[in-house]
C-alpha cells in the first residue's frame, strides 16, 4: 500500500488483553509503508512482551521514562517530534483517563503531552467501564482536545461479558489512520443508522422486525470508500461492523433518536437505513410478564420520528431516507418524500418477505422531479451504486434524469 509510504506512527500499548491485537496491527502498519515505533506501559508490557513488538517494528521498544541509557538525549522528546501520527490502542479506562487530566506519570503519557502530533485512540475495556460517566465524560473531552477515536466496537468481552467496549479490529484502525483515499464524497461527514430497534414490552420480550442491518452496514462501508468520514448508529445488527467506520449501539427507538441528534452537528449526509419501530409499549414490566391470562393487551405509543426531525433541522444536511412497501411502493415512497421534506428516498419491495435480512436486494430511488430503479443485485453493489448517485445529486444540487 503507497498510501502509508513515510508516514511515521507511534504506537502507544495501554495495559488490556486487547494489547495482543496490536501485533496484526504494527504488521498492516509495515506493510502500508509506515515506519513504525512502539511504546508501552508498564501493564501493557504485562501483556505482550516487548521483544514481540521490538520483532515486529524492527525497532527497539520504549517502556520506562526514567531510563538513564535512553534519556541521556531527552529520547522522549525525540520520540515526540520524531512521530507524524501517534496512534494508543489498546486505550484503556485509566490511559484516557490521565489523558484527559494532562498527566505525565510515564513515557507513553509524556510522549502525549510533548507531541504535536494528530493523535488516534482505539479504546478497550469492559463495557461497565466504558459506559462510566467518569470514562464518557474523558472521552468527550479528548474529542474536544481534537483527539480522534476508533471504536470501541460490541460484542464478546475476554471477561465473559457482552457489550460496548472491544477495541477496534486493525484494520478498522489502519483504515482510520490512512484514511479512505479519494472519492465522491472526499471530506463529507456521513451519519447513517442501520438495523432494527428493539422495543422492550419487560426484560426479555420486545417488539421489533426482520432486519438484519445488512443494507446499512453496506452503505457505511460503500461511503467510506467514497472518501467519507463515516459514523453509524445501528441496532442489534445480524452482520458484522465495517471496519473503518465510526459505530454507536442504540437498541431502541428512543436511543437511536438521541444518538442521532447528538451526532448530527457538522453532518453533511444522512442516510436513515434503520428500520425503526413506529411504536412501542407504553411501559415495560421490570419482571417476566407470566401467561396467566388467556389475553393479553399491550397498549403502543409513537416513537421519535428520526427521519422526520433530522430533515427539519435548519441548517440540515443532505437528507436520505428508506421506505419499506409491500404495495403501491412509488406512490407511498412519494408521499413519504413530499411529507417529510427529504432530498431523496430509497424504496423496497418487502412484499412475502422480500428484502429484509436478504443478501440481495433492488431499489426504486424517488427525488423532487425524477427517479431511478435499481434492478436486484447483491446488497454491496447496490449501496455503491445508491452512494455514487447521491453523490452525484449533493455536487451538482441539480435534477438527475430518471431511467
Amino acid at each position: 500500500m503507497e498510501k502509508g509510504a513515510e508516514l511515521k506512527v507511534l504506537l502507544g500499548i495501554g495495559g488490556g488483553i486487547a494489547a495482543y491485537k496490536s501485533c496484526e496491527l504494527v504488521r498492516r502498519l509495515r506493510e502500508a509503508g509506515c515506519a513504525v515505533r512502539v511504546v508501552m506501559t508498564r501493564a501493557g508490557a504485562a501483556f505482550v512482551t516487548p521483544l514481540t513488538f521490538q520483532a515486529l517494528s524492527g525497532h527497539p521498544v520504549r517502556v520506562d521514562l526514567l531510563d538513564a541509557e535512553a534519556e541521556s538525549g531527552m529520547d522522549h522528546i525525540a520520540l515526540a517530534r520524531w512521530a507524524d501520527r501517534v496512534v494508543i490502542a489498546p486505550a484503556t479506562a485509566d490511559l484516557m483517563a490521565r489523558l484527559a487530566a494532562g498527566l505525565a506519570d510515564d513515557l507513553l503519557t509524556t510522549i502525549c503531552l510533548a507531541t504535536e502530533a494528530p493523535m488516534l485512540l482505539a479504546p478497550a475495556m469492559n463495557r461497565v467501564m466504558w459506559e462510566h460517566p467518569a470514562t464518557q465524560a474523558n472521552h468527550r473531552l479528548l474529542q474536544q482536545r481534537g483527539v480522534r477515536m476508533v471504536g470501541p466496537g460490541t460484542g464478546g468481552q475476554a471477561c465473559g461479558e457482552t457489550g460496548a467496549g472491544r477495541m477496534a479490529e486493525p484494520q478498522a484502525i489502519l483504515h482510520a489512520l490512512l484514511g479512505p483515499g479519494t472519492g465522491p464524497l472526499t471530506g463529507k461527514r456521513v451519519l447513517i443508522t442501520a438495523g432494527p430497534t428493539q422495543e422492550p414490552i419487560d426484560p426479555v420480550r420486545f417488539i421489533g422486525n426482520r432486519s438484519s442491518g445488512r443494507m446499512g452496514v453496506a452503505l457505511a462501508a460503500a461511503a467510506r470508500d467514497a472518501g467519507a468520514e463515516v459514523r453509524m448508529v445501528h441496532g442489534p445488527l445480524g452482520v458484522a461492523l465495517p471496519a473503518g467506520v465510526n459505530t454507536v449501539a442504540a437498541d431502541t427507538a428512543e436511543s437511536m433518536h438521541a444518538a442521532v441528534l447528538r451526532h448530527i452537528e457538522g453532518v453533511d449526509l444522512f442516510i436513515a437505513a434503520a428500520a425503526v419501530a413506529d411504536y412501542r409499549p407504553r411501559t415495560a414490566a421490570d419482571q417476566k410478564l407470566k401467561k396467566n391470562a388467556a389475553e393479553m393487551t399491550v397498549e403502543l405509543v409513537r416513537t421519535p420520528d428520526i427521519l422526520a426531525d433530522v430533515a427539519a433541522r435548519r441548517p440540515r444536511p443532505f437528507v436520505v431516507g428508506f421506505a419499506a412497501e409491500t404495495a403501491e411502493l412509488r406512490e407511498n415512497a412519494r408521499v413519504k418524500l413530499e411529507r417529510k421534506g427529504l432530498d431523496m428516498i430509497a424504496a423496497n419491495d418487502v412484499s412475502a418477505g422480500r428484502a429484509i435480512g436478504a443478501p440481495e436486494n433492488s431499489l426504486t430511488v424517488l427525488w423532487p422531479g425524477g427517479e431511478r430503479l435499481f434492478p436486484e443485485q447483491p446488497k454491496d453493489d447496490l449501496a455503491r451504486a445508491l452512494i455514487e448517485l447521491i453523490a452525484k445529486r449533493m455536487a451538482s444540487g441539480a435534477e438527475t434524469d430518471s431511467n
